[in-house]
């Protein structure tokens, strides 16, 4: 069964804690390598990556040196550093190696061991490769069970919301993260691959954010911005870079939160359907806005969208608020009354409504 990055790691800690070796299976572009990192940054450990598709036997088990009448085998820098020191060992495209290699590598997610040099006990072993239920699609080589059964694997089957969460961190900038917010669909291609033809993918996008903000291609409002679209056609295909640039030239027709919150100004949500309600709510789970008291005038403007939203966004948003360590801004909410509706009654309409269906 896969799992979301979430879910992964909240539960990867037990299998590292008894120094088992971890393989991340899943499509090419998602975040694996990036997890990988963002764990042992957590962890405290450096990472030693290497590409397992680039390396020979050589590579992996070291050169031959004679001491006497016996030859033995001197580690390859990285591996020795793996064994002297507590690090995280990042073999990355496993399933793209030669045979002799992932043989190699047989002894070392077993035993933790490569003739006869032994990891250090504070190392971890991870891995991550593009088969799987994907593996049709890549050119890669399959795992039989007798190498599966040294790894734990993990399908990873990432969210949306793990991308939004993770990019608003980053440094993206809002027209891509707002795109995404609003256009889950063009994240990422899901379906077969068409040869030659470019796609987007959660890597791709990162890449093209970097190209656009060097080139301040975001700052043009020309609806005619051709470096726009001939730059996000080459990262993530025609179709995305079509409704992206759509998308930016009417950026300035986009809600924020200081729109509703501070301005008070519903007009541009007043014909929103559940989907773009719901894109809404989830810009505010990214910001910064509740992790603060809100105002009397800004919880008011709050109740004011509140009784908009269709029931299902309206209980997403209230769980927002529920999971935020500020809990005023809950408890004012339950107790604002606008225009002679309360809150509260609203809340006992929507629960009404949940009981009955």
């Amino acid at each position: 069964m896969a799992v979301d990055f979430k879910t992964f790691g909240n539960i990867v800690g037990h299998v590292t804690k008894v120094r088992k070796p971890v393989l991340l299976r899943g499509r090419h572009g998602i975040g694996k390598s990036t997890v990988v990192y963002q764990y042992a940054d957590h962890i405290g450990l450096p990472v030693v990556e290497r590409r397992a598709s680039q390396m020979t036997e050589g590579d992996l088990v070291g050169l031959p040196i004679i001491e006497g009448n016996s030859t033995s085998f001197n580690p390859p820098d990285w591996f020795k550093r793996a064994c002297d020191n507590p690090v995280l060992l990042f073999l990355d495209e496993v399933d793209r190696a030669t045979v002799e290699v992932r043989q190699g590598i047989f002894e070392l997610t077993d035993s933790r061991k490569l003739n006869g040099h032994c990891l250090h006990e504070g190392t971890l072993v991870f891995a991550a490769v593009n088969g799987g239920e994907h593996g049709s699609q890549y050119q890669v080589g399959e795992m039989d069970p007798a190498e599966l059964d040294r790894w734990t694997v993990f399908d990873i089957e990432p969210t949306v919301e793990d991308w939004l969460d993770w990019a608003k961190d980053s440094g993206l900038s809002s027209e891509v993260w707002d795109f995404i917010n609003h256009n889950h669909s063009h994240l990422e291609h899901n379906d077969d691959y068409e040869p030659n033809k470019v796609y987007p993918s959660r890597r791709s996008w990162e890449r093209l954010d970097e190209c656009l903000q060097e080139a301040d291609a975001l700052g043009k409002n020309s609806k005619e911005n051709v470096l726009l679209f001939q730059l996000t056609s080459a990262f993530v295909g025609f179709e995305a870079a079509v409704a992206f640039k759509d998308f930016v030239a009417n950026y300035d027709r986009q809600v924020s939160i200081e729109d509703l919150l501070i301005k008070g100004d519903f007009s541009k949500v007043a014909d929103f359907g559940i989907n773009e309600h719901t894109a809404m709510v989830a810009k505010f789970e990214s910001s910064e806005v509740f992790t603060k008291e809100l105002p009397s005038d800004q919880v008011n403007n709050l109740a004011r969208y509140f009784f908009m939203l269709p029931s299902e966004v309206a209980m997403k948003l209230w769980s927002v608020l529920g999971s935020s360590e500020v809990v005023n801004n809950l408890i004012n909410l339950h107790q604002a009354t606008v225009d002679d509706r309360s809150v509260s009654d609203f809340l006992v309409e929507i629960l009404g409504d949940v009981e009955k269906s």
